[in-house]
């Protein structure tokens, strides 16, 4: 059976969050994280993207997200080329969409 890959709007992941039922993976390299970045997401760049290395966590939903919903979308598909079978979410709009959608942002 093939992994499920879905878009999915930032207002949901934000749900998600609340109820602690999401690991979040942003695929952005490490200057865009630094300058923003979703509390509590996991950075993986996609540049370096080890499917075997992403935090999967069976009794949570699987999210990817990038700066504009490109690039997670490689990172999805490098999932299931690796044989990952569970659900995988793309966050619609990556970041922008995150921001547009009054999401919290943190810096490091």
């Amino acid at each position: 059976m093939a992994a499920h890959v879905k878009l999915t709007a930032p207002r949901t992941i934000m749900q998600w969050i609340e109820d602690d039922s999401v690991v979040i993976v942003d695929v952005r390299e490490e200057n865009e994280w630094a300058s923003a970045h979703i509390p509590g997401a996991t950075l993986m760049p996609l540049s370096r993207f080890n499917p075997a290395a992403v935090p999967v966590d069976s009794s949570k939903r699987l999210v990817f997200h990038c700066q504009s919903g490109m690039r997670c979308g490689m990172a999805a598909a490098k999932m299931v080329e690796a044989g990952f079978d569970g659900e995988i979410n793309r966050m619609e709009g990556g970041l922008m969409g995150w921001r547009m959608q009054g999401g919290k942002i943190a810096t490091s």
